[in-house]
Formats: structure tokens, sequence, C-alpha cells
């Protein structure tokens, strides 16, 4: 998931499905069927946003389909191939102290405080990968930051990430700026 100002993003839909108008769509949500919750989705095909009503949204395969009002056969369905699927950030559900969307995490600065050395930037939250096991910080270069390196950062709270202060757009990890 990312935020796009007050929409985060929640899926893509990607290729049609059919012939009476369904589009398959790749959710980025956990587990994939949470997407299907919302009934009203912005999609965004290259900037251009519209806002379509679900109709129908269910799993297949490894994937999810999905139907939109209007929407009845592939003609009508192309066009929304290619497009990101958001909903207003305002209709998540809050979560417990601690926890935070990705969306939230990402273009935070990280910095580490490895040890007893001072802090140093090593740049800002690009995206985060899924690994099974644990969450991973993809954390690259920005202004200010100790070097170009392209950091992976296992997302473990009180092991590796010691803060997460959203108001102040930072991450404090203990982990060493050299690996």
């Amino acid at each position: 998931m990312s935020i796009n100002e007050n929409n985060t993003v929640m899926g893509k839909v990607t290729s049609l499905y059919g012939v009476k108008g369904w589009v398959k769509v790749f959710s980025y949500t956990q587990p994939k069927e949470n997407i299907c919750k919302y009934k009203t989705w912005i999609l965004d095909s290259s900037g251009v946003k519209q806002t379509v009503k679900v109709l129908n949204c269910k799993p297949h395969g490894n994937g999810l389909v999905a139907q939109f009002e209007g929407s009845h056969d592939r003609d009508q369905a192309k066009k929304y191939c290619g497009s990101l699927a958001m909903v207003s950030s305002s209709e998540l559900p809050e979560l417990s102290s601690g926890e935070y969307y990705w969306n939230q995490l990402q273009g935070l600065k990280v910095y580490s405080v490895f040890g007893d050395k001072e802090r140093k930037l090593l740049g800002k939250v690009a995206h985060l990968i899924e690994t099974g096991s644990n969450d991973v910080l993809v954390v690259k270069k920005c202004k200010g930051s100790l070097d170009a390196q392209e950091r992976l950062i296992p997302y473990l709270p009180e092991q590796v990430v010691m803060l997460v202060d959203l108001e102040n757009e930072l991450i404090e990890v203990d982990w060493d700026p050299d690996f």
C-alpha cells in the first residue's frame, strides 16, 4: 500500500476477465480479500481519477476479480486496466498503538542509532517488502544521507526498529550503517 493525498492504494486492476465486464485485481491488502470490503474505489489511471462502485469482488485463483457499476462487457471494462485501486484513507480501520500501515512508513527518514555512534541518516523508506518471516524496509538515499547505498532493514520493532515518529517523519533503527 502507498498513500496519494487522502487516498490509500489498495491494489491494481491488471487485466480483463471474461466477457461480462469483469477485471482481474492484484490486491496489496493482507489478506488479499480485504480490498473487497470497500464498495467504492477510486481508480487512478496515469493521474486521471474516477470513482467507481464495486458491484462484485471475489477471489479467483491467486488473485481477485471485480465488476464495477456500468461495466457489463469487455469494452467497458478495458478502460480500467492498469489503474491503481484506491480508497479514501478515512475509511481505513484504526490501528492499535505501535501499529502502522505501510503507507505511513513510506517516505520517512531512517536514522541509525547503532552502538555508541551518533545518529546517522541512512535515507528514506522507498517501500516495504513482505518476506514471510518479517517485513523489510527498503531504504534509499535522500538529501543528506550517509551514502548512496540502498539498504534492506528488517522491520522488527524493539529489536531493529527502535522508534517510529510519524509527526517528525522519522524512524530510528539499531542497524550498522556499514551493513
